[in-house]
């Protein structure tokens, strides 16, 4: 399940490619290939269906109202206008897969702030993938679009090119994803252009640990 990559490590991790049947579900995609990587038996149709929590957007007095991507994913991964969700989202359906599936044996973690390189030492170098948000094909982020939130009515700023990857491996120069969008398959991006990317999304990761189960 490891491979050395000169002086670093890349895991060997499943590839789903989102294109074709979910193009807004790289969270979905992602926390799916790490659930596989960990022989858990769950689709990302599944996962999508009876795991993550969703909501969809209405329209109230001319203005957009919408959901809050740390509660909920935000429209669907199956509709190419949608957007996506947060770290808290994708953490409370792993557990829901864990509990259902795998006799409670991992937990979710939720490591945003957790600085990249920690996140390596504490994953990675244990044989454990993180899932990651960033920007798509580390494109610059993009402020916008705003909507009231369902719940509370106040605003809330969505940061546009927003994407979710699975963190494999690095070595001395680069990150090492599983990149879920377009085929791009193992892809490497550098460390300081992938931090980046990654706090301008929050600096958002999962991680997945043992449980005493």
């Amino acid at each position: 399940m490891k491979a050395k990559q000169g002086k670093g490590l890349i895991l060997d991790a499943p590839y789903i490619d989102q294109s074709v049947r979910y193009p807004t579900g790289c969270e979905s995609v992602s926390a799916v290939m790490l659930l596989q990587y960990l022989k858990i038996p769950v689709t990302v149709d599944g996962f999508i269906g009876q795991y993550l929590d969703k909501k969809g957007f209405e329209e109230r007095g001319g203005e957009l109202y919408g959901p809050d991507p740390r509660n909920y994913f935000c429209g669907s991964p199956y509709d190419s206008a949608s957007f996506g969700c947060y770290a808290p989202v994708i953490a409370k359906a792993l557990d829901r897969v864990f509990k259902d599936l795998d006799g409670g044996r991992h937990k979710a973690v939720d490591e945003t702030g957790t600085p990249l390189q920690e996140l390596t030492k504490r994953y990675i170098d244990r044989g454990m993938p993180v899932i990651c948000w960033a920007c798509i094909d580390m494109k610059e982020p993009v402020t916008g679009p705003v909507w009231r939130l369902l719940d509370t009515g106040e605003p809330f700023t969505w940061i546009s090119n927003e994407h979710c990857m699975l963190l494999v491996g690095y070595d001395e120069e680069r990150y090492y994803f599983n990149d879920p969008h377009n085929g791009n398959g193992l892809t490497g991006y550098e460390k300081g252009l992938l931090e980046q990317r990654w706090r301008a999304q929050h600096m958002q990761a999962v991680g997945v640990t043992k449980t005493a189960v």
